[in-house]
Order: structure tokens, then C-alpha cells, then sequence
């Protein structure tokens, strides 16, 4: 490298994240803004990385294979070489444990996926000038004392001199100290200084009984909306327009801070009771609720709110951020635009979840997950024409988990791709293993469900073949079931990933149907097998003549668009007979069968029932 070129570099980064695309994205923006960037993709690489070469800068992403980000960054901060180097942490997790994990164990930063490229560019910044500064501060130091010596029998100018660098010191040191616990763009506290008050607010509960005070902990609703159509640079000045509202409703005690992105929390001190607390939430509400001119716009944003009081039997001021933000989720999914007050079952449901998180991530490890099999019958002629592989978990201690509780959070942290691609892989297998034993001599097909996230994986064609080369199942043979709203999300790109499947005869089927978008144009240019009708619709059917609603309109849509029709929830005679009236080709449900483990699913199968 000339020197031309090492000059223009501005620190050295070394980037972990275990997905090639986020590793290509934010090197490609870090190495724009001249920063040199080292890529790994484990923690183990991570280690002997810094080790090999000490960088400026980590950014560590928490969720990896085999050592995750918090085991990494424990490793580097007890370790002498490493132990200065500031780490700042990617995820896609947003939960407040996970982001006081996180400075528990060294973070100085915490930066939620997905990016945002400014915020994470003002982040490395400010991390690289606080670790210059200091270093600068250190120099001084060090140059000071060893002046001091030489210029000892010149004491009149030494002293001079002495003073003036003393005084640029302690200007340097100021400067550090306001960088170190203020926000850059908002001038606002930071986090750090944020829970330095709120650590003296815990102290001073336990000590004077009489003094209350309340944690608020604010999130915008619709800032992203903005930062995605004005630009950061707008985005910038809506936040700072923000903190200048919010400061209307604050009196001289009480401490505004910008935690990071478009969250802030508000320390209110010397407060009578719940009702003063409230009083304030609402006029932060109704001043947010006027509309901001930005870049010659009229913007429009609403907040959701966090509220939780402080008494004596809070020891750590992060218990009291952990639980406003618990709360200000609580407000979210409320609807948004309100507050709501924490109450100790709030925490212990997120505890249970967080519990929920990580028996799933064991779950995975030590296998714990079975599949059973649904028939789903023809119709027409009384026979089973196939399954439904449906997953099940078998926790060691609870017992069968529900799939409604652990499928929602398999989702939401991605392990659900980890979760369906062994699901698929098993279901294939066992119906592979049951047509080499002959028990049909029916073509059977094997229905598989699709998660929104696995649809959406980059290398799901890959997966795919991969899965039926290992089984050596016909690609005839496997039908994959796909949400609405799985399809409605990836935008132009879907028609081709769902001609790619049925290039290689794997059929396609729509799932709960009329439940979500149920947009006939689009589903008129999709390469689509199979409609099968929601329970909710098929529930009522037996009730009365008047009480078919939409069953009859779904298949005489399904049969228009040269589709099958497959109705679920088929429970009783009346069903299956109003049904088979309707010309409805396959149905499943408890009238033929539970889901069944892959023996008694066997022993089903190889008695060829007649319904």
C-alpha cells in the first residue's frame, strides 16, 4: 500500500457477522468512507483476527453459530491484548435484555438490524474519535511529565509553558468528556450519562423515602417511514425537532437523553404520584401530534411510550430502562401513539420468552423436535392422497409445546429456517421410506409449510434440491404450502422463485386462503397448484344451507384457475357430505384423522381406510 492511500484510511475495522450479504453491505459502506475492513464469519476467526492484528474498531454480530457475539466479546475484554478494543454489537434482536447483555459484557454500542447507514457511520465515528481522543490524551500526558524533567532549571518558562498545555489538556478533557456522555446530533445526553442520573435517582430512593421519580422511555412509530422517503439528512433534523418538543414538557431536574436511532428516555424527578406522570406522557403525546416542517413538508410522526415508576426495591438502573421499554413495546402493540405504565407481569412474561428463546435455540441443538403426518383424503374417491408434515416439540421438561407459542418466536429470531429446513428434509425422507415399504399404491405427496422467512431466504432453491437429491424423493412427490402473505412480501421476484419450483414439478399450494390478501389478479399470474380453504371457513358449514359463505366462491375459484381445492377443518359427516356436494377435491381434518407420529401414520396408510 503507498502512501497516498494509507493516508485516506481512517481507522481499522474488523467486521464479524456469519451472513455474507450483511458483511458484503457494510464493508462495501465502511471502505467507502475509507475505513480498511477485515471480514470473518465466526467468533473463532474473530479472535485469532485481533489477535493476529490489533484493530481500531470491532463490530460483532450477537446471533452466530457455534459462539455467539456476547461469548466473543467476554473473550476479548479478558484478555490483555484485547481487552481496549471497543466492540460495538449488530443484531437483529430488539429486545431490551438483549441490549443490556450486551453492555454487560463490554459492548460500547448497540446497533439494530436492519441498518441504518447513517447511524451506523455516526456510531463507528464517534467510537474511533473517542478512542483518538483518548490516546491524544495519554500523549499528553506522557510528553508533559518528561518536559517537565528537562526544564526543571528553567523553571520560569517551563512553568508557563506547563500551564498552557495544562489548560489544553483539561480543554481536551472537557471536549472528551462532553463527546463521551452527550448525542452528537441532538446535543442531548447519551445512555451513559442517562444512567449515571438514573443510578443517583436509585440511591436516593433507598435513602429519602419520600422521593419518587419515573422513568419514560420513548420510541417513534413512523421514523423510518421518513428516514426511507426524506433521507438521513431530514431524518437528522426531525429527531432534533423532536428533542426540542420534548423538552417543552420537562422541568430543570428532570434529564432528557437520546439512547440512540429515534428512541429517548426522560428521567422525571421530584413527582408527586402516577397521575403527574401520565399528565406529562399525554402532553409529550398531543405536542408530537402537531406536524413538523421539514425540508418545506409537513411531517407527521406519533410516539409510543414507556412508563414505569421508581421506589426502593429497584437496585440496578437498568432494571428501570429494562422495564420501560418493556412497557413501551406493551404501548406499541396496543396500537401505538400511547403510553402505558409497567406492571411486574410484563416482566415476567418477557422473561418466559427470553426462557422460550433459548429452550428453542437448545431445542435445536439437542434435536428435540419431531414431525407428525395429517392424511389429507381425496374427496372424490375416499383415499388418502397424502400428508401434512406438521412439527411438533418435545420439550424435556414441559412436555409438547404448542406450535401457536414456539412458532411465532422461532420466526422472529430466524430460527425457523433452521426449524423448516429439517422438517422438510425428515417429511421427505419418511415418505420416501414409505414408498420403498409399498403401502400404497396410491402416488402420495408430502405438504410442507413455508415460513415467510424461509421463502424469503436467498438459497431457497438450493435448499430445496439439496434436501430432495439427499432423500431421493421425485420432486412430484413434494407439495409446498405458502401463506398469502409470504407471497404479498417479496415484491416482483416471487412469479420467478415459484417458477423455479414448478420448472421442477414441485407443486405449489396457497395456505389458509381467504384470510389474508386473497388478490385474484395476482393469484391469476402465480404458478399455483392448490387452495386450501381456511378452517374458519369450513367451521360453519354444517350449522345450516345458509352458513357457506365463501367456501363455494374459493372453489369455484380454485376450479376456474385450473386448481385443486383443499378444504381443512373437516370434522364432521355434515362437512365432508355439503363438501363433496360443492365438488371440493381433498380435505383433512380430526374427521379422518389427527396428526399422527410416522408409525401410527404407517399403520393408517397400510390399513387403505375408505372414508
Amino acid at each position: 500500500m503507498n502512501k497516498d492511500i494509507a493516508s485516506t484510511i481512517k481507522g481499522n475495522i474488523l467486521l464479524v457477522d456469519d451472513t455474507p450479504d450483511n458483511l458484503h453491505l457494510l464493508s462495501n459502506l465502511l471502505s467507502a468512507q475509507g475505513y480498511k475492513v477485515r471480514c470473518v464469519t465466526n467468533g473463532q476467526t474473530a479472535l485469532k483476527a485481533a489477535r493476529a492484528k490489533l484493530p481500531d474498531l470491532i463490530l460483532l454480530d450477537i446471533m452466530m453459530p457455534h459462539m455467539n457475539g456476547y461469548e466473543v466479546c467476554q473473550i476479548l475484554k479478558s484478555d490483555m491484548q484485547t481487552r481496549d478494543v471497543p466492540v460495538i454489537f449488530l443484531s437483529a434482536l430488539d429486545e431490551v435484555l438483549d441490549k443490556v447483555k450486551a453492555f454487560t459484557v463490554g459492548g460500547v454500542d448497540y446497533i439494530t438490524k436492519p441498518f441504518q447507514f447513517q447511524e451506523v457511520l455516526i456510531r463507528v465515528e464517534n467510537q474511533l474519535a473517542l478512542k483518538t481522543a483518548e490516546t491524544k490524551v495519554r500523549q499528553l500526558n506522557a510528553e508533559l511529565e518528561i518536559k517537565v524533567k528537562e526544564r526543571t532549571c528553567e523553571l520560569e518558562v517551563t512553568n508557563q509553558e506547563l500551564q498552557r498545555e495544562i489548560a489544553e489538556r483539561k480543554l481536551l478533557e472537557k471536549q472528551l468528556l462532553h463527546m463521551a456522555l452527550h448525542d452528537p446530533l441532538t446535543g442531548l445526553p447519551n445512555r451513559a450519562l442517562f444512567m449515571e442520573r438514573l443510578k443517583q435517582a436509585v440511591i436516593r430512593a433507598k435513602q429519602q423515602p419520600e422521593y419518587q421519580f419515573s422513568v419514560l422511555f420513548l420510541d417513534c412509530d413512523r421514523f423510518k417511514i421518513v428516514n426511507d422517503s426524506l433521507g438521513h439528512l431530514v431524518g437528522d433534523e426531525l429527531l432534533t425537532a423532536i428533542a426540542s418538543r420534548l423538552k417543552l414538557s420537562l422541568s430543570p431536574v428532570d434529564t432528557l437523553a437520546r439512547l440512540g436511532g429515534d428512541e429517548f428516555t426522560l428521567l422525571l424527578e421530584e413527582i408527586k404520584d402516577i397521575t403527574s406522570v401520565t399528565q406529562i406522557a399525554e402532553r409529550i403525546l398531543w405536542e408530537l401530534s402537531r406536524p413538523f416542517y421539514l425540508d418545506k413538508r409537513e411531517v407527521f410522526i406519533t410516539a409510543s411510550i414507556g412508563i414505569v415508576l421508581g421506589n426502593a426495591t429497584y437496585d440496578q438502573p437498568e432494571h428501570l430502562l429494562r422495564d420501560a421499554d418493556t412497557a413501551m413495546y406493551r404501548a406499541k402493540a396496543f396500537g401505538k401513539a400511547r403510553y402505558h405504565v409497567f406492571n411486574p407481569a410484563m416482566h415476567q412474561e418477557a422473561l418466559q420468552l427470553l426462557q422460550l428463546e433459548t429452550d428453542l435455540r437448545r431445542a435445536i441443538e439437542r434435536q428435540e423436535f419431531v414431525v407428525y403426518y395429517q392424511p389429507i383424503v381425496s374427496l372424490c374417491e375416499g383415499k388418502i392422497s397424502g400428508f401434512e408434515a406438521l412439527v411438533r416439540w418435545q420439550h424435556p421438561t414441559r412436555g409438547f409445546v404448542s406450535p401457536a407459542e414456539f412458532i411465532p418466536v422461532a420466526e422472529e429470531t430466524g430460527l425457523i429456517t433452521f426449524i423448516g429446513t429439517w422438517v422438510m428434509r425428515e417429511a421427505c425422507q419418511q415418505l420416501r421410506i414409505w414408498q420403498e415399504e409399498k403401502l400404497s399404491q396410491e402416488s402420495l405427496t408430502m405438504s410442507v409449510n413455508l415460513s415467510v422467512r424461509e421463502f424469503s431466504q436467498p438459497n431457497l432453491i438450493e435448499l430445496i434440491d439439496d434436501t430432495l437429491k439427499k432423500t431421493q424423493l421425485s420432486p412430484q412427490n413434494l407439495k409446498l404450502e405458502i401463506t398469502e402473505s409470504a407471497i404479498m412480501e417479496k415484491d416482483g421476484s416471487v412469479t420467478a422463485i415459484l417458477q423455479q419450483l414448478r420448472n421442477r414439478q414441485i407443486q405449489l399450494s396457497i395456505d389458509d386462503f381467504g384470510t389474508g390478501y386473497s388478490s385474484l389478479s395476482y393469484l391469476n399470474r402465480l404458478p399455483v397448484d392448490t387452495l386450501k380453504i381456511d378452517r374458519s371457513f369450513i367451521n360453519p358449514i354444517d350449522k345450516n344451507s345458509e352458513s357457506l359463505g365463501l367456501v363455494p366462491a374459493i372453489i369455484t375459484i380454485a376450479h376456474s384457475l385450473g386448481m385443486s381445492a383443499i378444504a381443512e377443518g373437516v370434522e364432521t359427516q355434515q362437512q365432508l357430505a355439503k363438501l363433496r356436494t360443492l365438488n371440493c377435491g381433498f380435505g383433512q381434518g380430526y374427521l379422518f384423522s389427527k396428526p399422527l407420529g410416522s408409525k401410527l401414520a404407517a399403520d393408517l396408510l397400510a390399513s387403505s381406510p375408505q372414508y
